[in-house]
């Protein structure tokens, strides 16, 4: 009886990786053509920025009165002065 060796074959399993390989090529490719499509830049940091507007685009931009920077931005100035003056 001849011994049957459980692991797979060298030829074999570099067959599978050229395989995979071309297949991770086609699908990067398809994704930057539909990122392209999107307007996004290709890359990781796209699939972060991808959900943010989704969510932010269904409510109304936030708009501040001209009074309240005023407040805003003296509340920063008077913080300054004391880190300033701590310092």
């Amino acid at each position: 009886m001849a011994r049957t060796s459980t692991t797979p074959h060298r030829e074999i399993l570099e067959a599978a990786l050229q395989g995979l390989e071309a297949q991770k090529e086609k699908l990067d490719e398809q994704i930057s053509q539909v990122r392209g499509l999107l307007g996004q830049r290709s890359g990781r940091a796209a699939k972060n920025t991808a959900a943010a507007p989704a969510a932010s685009s269904n409510r109304p931009k936030r708009v501040l009165s001209a009074e309240a920077r005023k407040r805003i931005a003296a509340a920063q100035k008077k913080r300054w002065a004391a880190y300033r003056k701590a310092n």
